[in-house]
């Protein structure tokens, strides 16, 4: 049996008030247990998904540099990095080596031309940075990024309800939201990786949630179990895998997990094989404060935050976790 349970929540989106109780009692009881769940029932087209995958996997075939020309800069954030540009233990205090993995960060787009997001542009409202020589990747990602949102918003109307809050709670947090689209492209490893290097060091996701679309191959998703052993993430075509960020747990009071987990490398009888991830992290508004939500706290059961705004939050942690912050640390990284 695994850990993480596989919940369908067709119901929830489109059947009757009893099915969408049982569906959020399912996800309390994950999100209690683990923090985190694989989920069928999405609405999320299939060719939508695979699309992307195509594209950005044309994108990361390309030569070094050719990937560099849109490599992140200490001014703009989205783009590429190397595989020496992270360390995702780092954001836990814990040194590694840097993490066997390539990135490509696509951040919201069509920003209002209003005061709130003009005076965040060069922070939180980036310009993305397209790959022009694969113009998929940015038809397929924007297309792909407004089905996140649109099933990020799903998943928070369900998580109200799982928290006995109203269905619309959470809207507010997120009118502004600054998630994120990340694809993480894990190479083939033709050598052995040096003691304590994965292809995703051992960390929490810092935001509210992520929806995770794994490709089905070697060297996967595994979670730290309340023992401290590490356990596989199931793999299902079709399915998202769900889990909690670091700011879901302290609105909850820690009802709620923010599970520690990583991506290890395959054997050597399959280190020729790649792997890639999409990966949407929902990020709250950025100036929204975080505090310990009403149902999650009792005269028993205190608040054990401080509140804290959600971009204070998770721009420390980010900081963390990257080694390369400029264009020359990602060049270099070849």
């Amino acid at each position: 049996m695994s850990l993480v349970p596989l919940i369908d929540i067709q119901p929830f989106l489109q059947g009757s008030e009893f099915r969408k109780d049982e569906v959020a009692r399912a996800v309390d009881r994950a999100c209690r247990d683990v923090g985190f769940l694989l989920i069928t029932g999405h609405g999320v087209p299939v060719k939508l998904r695979s699309d992307l995958e195509s594209a950005m996997m044309s994108f990361f075939s390309l030569p070094a540099e050719i990937k560099t020309r849109w490599a992140a800069t200490p001014d703009n954030v989205r783009g590429y990095r190397g595989i020496n540009a992270t360390a995702l233990s780092k954001s836990r205090g814990q040194e590694s080596p840097p993490d066997l993995m390539e990135r490509f960060t696509v951040g919201q787009f069509d920003i209002p031309n209003d005061e709130y997001h003009n005076t965040r542009r060069r922070t939180y409202f980036q310009e993305n940075r397209w790959p022009e020589l694969i113009p998929a990747v940015e038809l397929t990602a924007r297309q792909y990024y407004r089905e996140m949102e649109r099933l990020a918003a799903d998943l928070m109307r369900l998580l109200a309800r799982a928290l006995e809050l109203p269905a619309r709670h959470f809207e507010a947090y997120f009118d502004k939201h600054v998630s994120v689209l990340v694809t993480n492209f894990y190479p083939p490893q033709p050598e052995d990786p040096k003691p304590g290097q994965l292809r995703a060091g051992a960390h929490t996701d810092y935001g509210s949630l992520t929806i995770l679309a794994p490709s089905i191959s070697p060297g996967g998703l595994q979670v730290c179990n309340r023992e401290g052993l590490w356990e596989e993430v199931p793999q299902f075509e079709g399915t998202f895998v769900i889990n909690l960020g670091d700011l879901m747990a302290q609105w909850t009071n820690d009802r709620w997990l923010s599970t520690m987990h990583r991506v290890v490398n395959p054997e050597r009888k399959s280190a020729g094989k790649a792997r890639m991830s999409i990966v949407l992290f929902q990020q709250p508004n950025e100036d929204a404060m975080i505090s310990c939500l009403p149902t999650c706290m009792d005269a028993d059961h205190p608040a054990k935050y401080v509140p804290v705004s959600a971009g204070t939050y998770v721009s420390a942690k980010l900081n963390k976790g990257w080694i390369a912050k400029t264009q020359n640390a990602a060049q270099d990284s070849r």
